[in-house]
């Protein structure tokens, strides 16, 4: 919880998660997690037709776990109840088992499967669906690539580099974490937006590591909470 003498920052990822989520050493910086409102949007770089037709980029099976994915945020609204369940589901389709995500409920201790599985299979699951393609869609710069990471509406583009950064010199509470006193954040030289934007030189070797040390970071704080205990 944050405290009452804090400020809460909006990091907004919009994600295709089997295209980047793979392991990565940790990073101990559980403590941002106590400044961020975090927020998974779970669409990635699918397109919607007139008809109000889904067409994964990465197929059939993208759209399913997408959308189970916004059934179990749409259940569990705290990420520290829905981040664990996609934590273990991404980390099955990172290991080429995708049709055995399922099996995440019993890792977890989740007993009650129901409303997850009712949801995905009903047409609330696809509204779903179609809200996150209208958050990803209404995007100001537009995203051209996944993961998109927005810190208060800010997109920090493919500089990952400065990811924490970024949180860091955007806090504006008085109880800041420890992680951002450290030297290597609080100097780091933040380039101008408009030259991120410009800046597409080898993108895919930028991208995934800006989702490997978020999901790192983020991984450190469910460990430190013993929620990925089961994953």
């Amino acid at each position: 919880m944050v405290s009452s003498n804090t400020l809460s920052l909006s990091l907004t990822l919009f994600l295709s998660f089997s295209s980047f989520f793979s392991p990565s050493q940790s990073h101990n910086k559980e403590d941002l997690l106590s400044i961020v409102d975090l927020k998974l949007v779970p669409w990635g770089n699918a397109k919607l037709r007139d008809n109000s037709t889904i067409v994964c980029q990465h197929g059939e099976d993208e759209c399913l776990l997408d959308t189970v994915e916004g059934c179990a945020i749409d259940t569990w609204p705290q990420p520290d109840k829905h981040f664990p369940f996609i934590y273990c589901v991404e980390d099955l389709a990172h290991q080429g088992r995708r049709k055995e995500w399922e099996s995440c409920y019993e890792k977890l201790g989740l007993l009650d499967s129901s409303t997850v599985n009712d949801c995905y299979q009903s047409e609330h699951g696809k509204e779903l669906h179609l809200k996150h393609a209208d958050e990803t869609n209404a995007l100001q710069p537009p995203h051209t690539y996944v993961p998109w990471v927005v810190v208060d509406g800010e997109p920090l583009y493919d500089d990952y580099r400065y990811f924490i950064s970024y949180i860091c010199k955007a806090y504006k509470g008085t109880d800041a974490p420890k992680s951002c006193s450290q030297t290597s954040y609080i100097t780091s030289t933040v380039r101008e937006v408009e030259a991120k934007a410009n800046d597409s030189f080898c993108l895919m070797e930028k991208v995934i590591p800006t989702w490997n040390k978020i999901r790192s970071t983020i991984g450190s704080w469910m460990n430190h909470k013993n929620l990925a205990g089961a994953i």
